[in-house]
């Protein structure tokens, strides 16, 4: 009898239900966050690596077909590296470090400017409490959060040699990588052809998104220069990273320039809006229409994917995260378009044109 029970029992048994099976990965999920965010000391090094590493390894293959050996090819490219960092680091110090320094005075000016023009609507007949809005909605926030982001990439470039090191490292795997790949999958095999299109797609996107977002921080500054807004390199180089974060990116490098524009004695209100005017022609231009030409469809996220992931990944990794924000989910976004059980939902995070393109 027990024995018959237990058999019965057994075929009745049929796995854990879809809710529980839901449950379980919402919770494997929350304990991958609560890690990545934990060991974030160790994981923003690696990942900045990464991304320089998936940049470089084309300049290292192109090094490399002109008859270069790998090790030549990876050297040349590290004291590439270096030597950007050097200059940029140089360039950036004295205006990052006067822009810290004069953050009080900035937040002050913006407040005040604020609080002046709440005052004119006022006198218009407009009744708002000019005082409660700014205590609620502070004006100066934009600044202080541009200082905290700048200076917290400063704080993870302090590890630079543990970043190069990793680049070199990760540059010399690469060249094994799909060798490894077939030997697991097989070379005829559809894991091997996926982890190929995959990496493929990965490299493309990061190329050209990092020569758009180059052109992008390039012309922000020269504009920022030709209306003469203090700080246009430290502008520029905030441009060139928030490039990588689509729409919402554009909006957050352009408030910084666009608001000490306007508190700025040689400024004023027509520069503030030609710097915001300068901004949204560029993203335009380059954001809106070159950039999806080239990258063409199914290398695109909707604006909600764009925003939530900007907060998610600004969570975990703080300043870093919300570079890297659209970089890491692009990378999962291609992960899941090159697996079958993944299709859909890469397909949920893309952007709308795609699918107005196809029409």
């Amino acid at each position: 009898y027990f024995n018959i029970s237990l058999g019965m029992a057994k075929d009745s048994y049929t796995g854990p239900s879809h809710v529980q099976q839901v449950l379980f990965n919402l919770a494997a999920f929350v304990v991958v966050v609560a890690g990545m965010r934990a060991s974030s000391d160790i994981l923003i090094p690696f990942l900045l690596a990464i991304f320089l590493s998936v940049i470089a390894n084309p300049l290292v293959l192109k090094l490399r077909s002109r008859g270069i050996p790998i090790a030549g090819a990876i050297v040349i490219v590290i004291l590439g590296i270096i030597a950007i960092g050097i200059g940029v680091t140089s360039l950036l110090g004295t205006s990052l470090n006067d822009f810290s320094d004069n953050l009080p005075i900035y937040k002050e000016m913006i407040n005040n400017t604020a609080a002046n023009f709440l005052q004119f609507f006022e006198g218009l007949g407009l009744k708002i409490s000019g005082a409660a809005v700014i205590e609620r909605f502070d004006p100066g926030a934009a600044m202080s959060l541009t200082s905290s982001i700048l200076s917290g990439l400063g704080g993870v470039l302090s590890n630079g040699l543990l970043i190069i090191l990793m680049v070199v490292f990760m540059l010399l795997e690469a060249t094994i990588f799909k060798y490894k790949m077939r030997n697991i999958f097989g070379s005829k095999s559809d894991g091997a052809s996926q982890v190929d299109s995959f990496s493929d797609t990965v490299n493309r996107y990061m190329l050209i998104k990092t020569g758009t977002s180059l052109a992008t921080g390039i012309i922000a500054t020269i504009w920022l220069m030709i209306l003469g807004v203090d700080y246009p390199l430290l502008w520029g180089f905030l441009t060139f990273l928030f490039n990588y974060v689509p729409t919402v990116g554009s909006i957050i490098a352009a408030v910084p320039p666009a608001l000490l524009a306007l508190i700025s004695p040689d400024g004023g209100l027509i520069t503030a809006l030609l710097s915001a005017a300068g901004y949204l022609v560029i993203n335009i231009s380059i954001g809106s229409i070159l950039e999806p030409r080239i990258l063409g469809n199914g290398l695109g996220l909707s604006t909600l994917v764009v925003f939530v992931s900007l907060l998610f990944w600004g969570w975990v990794f703080g300043p870093v995260g919300m570079v890297l924000s659209v970089p890491l989910t692009m990378t999962i976004k291609i992960a899941l378009s090159n697996s079958e059980s993944g299709k859909w939902l890469s397909t949920m995070m893309d952007a709308p044109m795609t699918f107005s393109s196809d029409k």
